[in-house]
C-alpha cells in the first residue's frame, strides 16, 4: 500500500515537472570526476545532486527543479550550460547522497570508509609513536642498570678505604673507583636523554568505546592531530539490531566503524602499557635511590667522622631525590594500570559485531527462529558484493583478534608492573631490616626512619601482589602462553577454506 502510495506521488511529481523520476538505488551515484565540483553536505540542504556531467550538460536529480535560482546554482557549481533534471522524493535524494559520502542513513560524512580508514591510519601512527616511547623507556631502564653498578662498585671502593686505608688494597680500590665511575656516566649518558622524552605528555584519544552509534573523527591542525567523537547517532542502535535485514553495503560500513573502535582499542592500550612502562622506569630509579640511601646511611653510622663524610651525605641527598623522582612516576603508572584494567572489562561488557551477526538466543527469549526476515540476496548480489562483505568480516575477525593480544599484552604489563613493584618494596624492606639489625633500636629517630622504611617496603609488596597475581590468573586463561597455537595466514586471493594455517610450540627440553 505504501509503495503504491509512493509511485502515485512519484508519478505525479514527474508528469508535473516535466521529468523522469528515480528512487533510491545502491547503483546509482556520481562519477569520479564530480568530488571535486561539489559539497555533499551542502547538497543535503539545498536538495538536488548531480549524477553525471559531460560536454557542458549536466544530469541533475532534485526535489524542486523548479526552485528559483536553483538552475543558475546547478550551472555554476558545476561549470555547465544545460541541464537534464531528475525528480525524487526527498528521503530518497538524502540517502542517494549519503551513498555518494558512502555513509549509512543518518550518519555523518565522518562515517564514510575512506574517512574511517584514514582515521586508522592515525591511530597506527599513534601506536607506532606509543610503542617507539615503550623502546625509549627500557633504554633508559638499562642505563639505571649501568649506572646502580658503576655506584655499587664506587661505593665498595669507598668502604674498601676507609676499612684498610692506603696499602696493597689501593690498586683494586682504584680499578673499582675507576670501572665504577665510566659505568655510571655510561649509565647517565643513556637515562637522562630518555627521562627527557619520557615526561612528555602522553594525550589519550578517548575516555570510552562506543559500539558503532558514534564515529570516531580525526583532526589535523598544522599537524597536532587529535581524536573526538561525534554525538549518539539517531537510529544507529536500532539500525544494527536489524542487521539481518541491511544490504551487504550497508553491512561493511557498520563493519568499518567497528574496525577503526577495535583500533581505537588497541591504541588505548597500548596508551596504559606505555604509562605502566614509565611507572616501571620510575620504580627502577627508586630501588636505585633506596639503595644509596641505604648505604649512605649505614656509612654515616658506623664510621666516625672524617672529609668522607660528605660522601656518605651525598648518597643519602641523591638516594632520597631519586626515590621522589621514582614515586612521581609511580602514581600515573598506578592509576594506568586501574584505567587499563576498566577498559577490558568495559570492552567484555559492550555488545560486539558477532551478537549482531550471531545473536545468541540467550540474549533472545522471545525469539522465534520460523519468523526471522531472511537477508536481502538477490541474483546480481552474487558473488561479488558478498564476497566483498565476506572479506570485511574477516579483516574485522583478524583485527578483534589482534586486539585479544593487546588485551593479553596488557594484562601481562600490569603483571611486570606488579613485579616491578614487588622488587621495589622487597629493596626498601632489606634496607629497613638491614638498618635496624646493624643499628639496634637505642636511638629512637633512627629506628621511627627505618621502622618507615620498612613500612613502606611491606606496602608497595602488597600493592605488587595486588597487581600481580590476578593478571597472572587473567594470562592463564589466553591460549597464546602455554600449549600450542594456530593463526590462519590469510591470503584474500582466496576463499577462507583454502587459507593456510601457521602452528606456534613450546618446545620443553626432557
Amino acid at each position: 500500500m505504501i509503495g503504491a502510495l509512493k509511485c502515485e506521488i512519484l508519478c505525479s511529481l514527474a508528469e508535473y515537472y516535466g521529468c523522469p523520476f528515480v528512487e533510491y538505488d545502491e547503483g546509482l551515484t556520481a562519477s569520479a570526476d564530480i568530488r571535486r565540483m561539489i559539497d555533499a553536505e551542502k547538497l543535503k540542504t539545498a536538495l538536488w545532486f548531480p549524477i553525471s556531467v559531460h560536454g557542458g550538460r549536466a544530469e541533475v536529480i532534485a526535489c524542486s527543479p523548479d526552485s528559483p535560482g536553483l538552475s543558475e546554482e546547478i550551472k555554476n557549481t558545476l561549470g555547465v550550460e544545460r541541464i537534464e533534471f531528475r525528480v525524487a522524493l526527498p528521503e530518497d535524494l538524502l540517502r542517494i547522497i549519503e551513498h555518494y559520502q558512502d555513509v549509512n542513513p543518518g550518519f555523518p560524512s565522518a562515517a564514510g570508509r575512506t574517512q574511517l580508514a584514514k582515521v586508522r591510519t592515525f591511530l597506527a601512527n599513534r601506536r607506532s609513536m606509543l610503542s617507539s616511547c615503550r623502546t625509549l623507556l627500557a633504554r633508559g631502564r638499562t642505563g639505571l642498570a649501568f649506572l646502580r653498578t658503576g655506584l655499587s662498585f664506587i661505593t665498595i671502593a669507598l668502604l674498601l678505604y676507609k676499612i684498610f686505608g692506603i696499602g696493597y688494597s689501593s690498586v683494586i680500590e682504584l680499578a673499582l673507583l675507576i670501572a665504577g665511575i665510566a659505568m655510571a656516566v655510561d649509565g647517565l649518558l643513556w637515562y637522562v636523554p630518555v627521562r627527557g622524552i619520557a615526561r612528555r605528555g602522553l594525550n589519550r584519544i578517548s575516555s570510552s568505546i562506543a559500539s558503532g552509534v558514534t564515529v570516531l573523527t580525526v583532526s589535523n591542525p598544522e599537524g597536532a592531530y587529535f581524536f573526538t567523537r561525534t554525538g549518539p547517532i539517531e537510529g544507529a542502535g536500532d539500525m544494527r539490531e536489524d542487521w539481518i535485514n541491511l544490504s551487504p553495503v550497508m553491512r561493511r560500513r557498520f563493519l568499518a566503524i567497528d574496525r577503526t573502535d577495535l583500533a581505537e582499542e588497541r591504541t588505548i592500550l597500548a596508551y596504559y602499557r606505555t604509562l605502566m612502562s614509565k611507572a616501571r622506569t620510575g620504580l627502577a630509579l627508586s630501588r636505585t635511590g633506596i639503595a644509596l640511601f641505604g648505604v649512605g646511611i649505614a656509612l654515616l653510622r658506623n664510621f666516625y667522622a672524617g672529609k668522607l663524610n660528605i660522601f656518605d651525605l651525598s648518597l643519602i641527598v641523591v638516594g632520597v631525590i631519586m626515590m621522589l623522582e621514582g614515586v612521581y612516576w609511580y602514581l600515573p603508572g598506578r592509576r594506568a594500570g586501574k584505567g587499563s584494567l576498566a577498559t577490558q572489562i568495559q570492552v567484555e561488557n559492550k555488545r560486539g559485531i558477532w551478537d549482531y551477526i550471531l545473536p545468541p538466543v540467550y540474549r533472545q527469549p522471545a525469539c522465534d527462529i520460523r519468523s526471522t526476515v531472511p537477508p536481502p540476496v538477490k541474483m546480481s548480489h552474487a558473488p561479488g558484493v558478498w564476497g566483498t562483505t565476506g572479506l570485511a568480516l574477516e579483516r574485522t575477525l583478524l583485527a578483534e583478534r589482534r586486539n585479544v593480544m593487546a588485551r593479553l599484552r596488557t594484562t601481562m604489563a600490569r603483571a611486570r608492573t606488579g613485579l616491578g613493584f614487588i622488587r621495589t618494596g622487597m629493596n626498601f624492606s632489606a634496607v629497613g631490616i638491614g638498618l635496624l639489625v646493624a643499628g639496634g633500636i637505642a636511638n629512637v629517630a633512627w629506628s621511627l626512619l627505618e621502622a618507615g622504611i620498612l613500612t613502606i617496603g611491606v606496602i608497595l609488596v602488597t600493592d605488587g601482589l595486588y597487581w600481580h597475581i590476578p593478571a597472572e590468573k587473567i594470562r592463564k586463561q589466553f591460549p597464546y602462553c602455554f600449549g600450542e597455537m594456530e593463526i590462519a595466514s590469510p591470503d584474500y586471493s582466496k576463499p577462507v577454506r583454502s587459507w593456510g594455517k601457521v602452528f606456534f610450540r613450546h618446545v620443553h627440553d626432557e
